[in-house]
């Protein structure tokens, strides 16, 4: 076999020598491209593709492939519902040199199967779990948008090997074995990408690569606002139930859910800082094993808007506030009780506040069972 070496502008690749590359791996061809990381093999997921490429690479058919997609918006195809914290990482990290390992349930899967074919659900869904990555380099998003069918891409080595970071590390290994090679010269990163799942415990890095976890971790962790008035009695208890109902779901340590990726904070419409929370609203918290005895007001602004994912008002001017100080905001933005305000319960008495409490707890009980977490 004679490979063709194509050389092309990393920034602005000829978009007819892509298409040309395209059509090869979409025909069940094999094309050595770059990323941001390392070089790659695409290939089109199909048991005949995959059987050759892993005998090229010399690779054990039990190790599974990963997903390339050109765009982030096509990963809906493939994992149907994020959970907050991936979607997070998604819009974060991609483009960019990570590897998202992605766990569905059995329902999931089984819905993929009436929409994708039968060799990418055997040869991508391994233990309900798919490894997905969206490269940060205009050569592979090209590629991988032009080419219709879903593409793995290992790197271009032998297995074991190191991985190559410049075409001629390619060729010296590939050529005449592979259909294609493109040129976009040296990798930007030369390293591989970061690998990690987010799960029941937390972010997982399964391989070290450009990203550190440190890095994952800030780019999924979920900031969750509450909101009213003074943020000392309503806002206060609301994050003190919603901080409890995340702990519960996730079945986690009491103190570890900002550890689990999710940050819960309150704040006030009027700007009052350092002020507790009232006595009857800890009393009301107290007495369902939740502590707000620390609670100090803070000030709603504009940056804490926007730092926010999502932000739950306990009434209709609360909201109209919030968008005063962020217009764009509307989306994240919604009535913690659905259609009704949360009383005020300031300088009422202890039963009024326990029939806030109630009603706070309802509703966060409602909103968290919307929410994959």
């Amino acid at each position: 076999m004679e490979t063709e070496i194509i050389k092309l502008n990393p920034d602005e690749p000829d978009v007819n020598q892509i298409r040309k590359t395209a059509k090869v791996v979409t025909s069940g061809g094999l094309a050595a491209f770059p990323t941001e990381t390392v070089y790659g093999l695409a290939c089109r997921v199909s048991n005949k593709s995959l059987a050759r490429l892993s005998d090229l690479k010399g690779r054990d058919d039990n190790k599974y492939y990963t997903l390339h997609i050109g765009d982030k918006s096509l990963l809906g195809r493939y994992v149907p519902q994020l959970s907050l914290r991936e979607n997070k990482l998604v819009q974060n990290a991609w483009p960019g040199p990570l590897t998202i390992i992605f766990e569905l349930s059995d329902d999931e899967i089984s819905r993929l199967r009436k929409t994708l074919d039968k060799e990418v659900v055997e040869n991508l869904y391994i233990r309900n779990s798919i490894g997905v990555r969206c490269p940060d380099n205009a050569i592979a998003a090209a590629l991988l948008t032009e080419t219709p069918c879903a593409v793995v891409a290992p790197s271009a080595n032998y297995s074991g090997a190191e991985a190559a970071v410049t075409a001629e590390q390619v060729i010296n290994v590939f050529d005449g074995k592979i259909e294609i090679i493109l040129d976009g010269g040296p990798t930007k990163y030369k390293q591989n990408s970061t690998v990690a799942k987010i799960g029941k415990k937390g972010v997982e890095i399964l391989r070290q690569g450009v990203y550190s976890q440190e890095q994952i971790v800030d780019f999924c962790t979920v900031q969750v606002l509450m909101v009213c008035t003074g943020n000392t009695c309503r806002s206060p208890m609301a994050e003190g139930v919603f901080k409890k109902a995340v702990v519960e779901k996730l079945g986690c340590a009491v103190d570890l859910p900002g550890q689990m990726g999710y940050k819960v904070k309150s704040a006030g419409t009027i700007g009052v800082t350092g002020w507790p929370a009232s006595s009857e609203a800890v009393s009301a918290c107290r007495a369902h094993g939740i502590d707000i005895s620390a609670h100090a007001s803070s000030g709603l602004t504009e940056e804490l808007i926007r730092q926010s994912d999502l932000i739950y008002v306990m009434s209709c001017e609360h909201a109209e506030h919030v968008l005063r100080l962020c217009p764009d905001s509307g989306e994240k933005c919604l009535l913690l009780a659905g259609d009704e305000d949360v009383p005020d319960p300031i300088g009422q008495d202890e039963d009024f506040y326990k029939k806030c409490f109630a009603m706070i707890e309802g509703a966060v009980a409602k909103r968290i069972s919307e929410l994959k977490l």
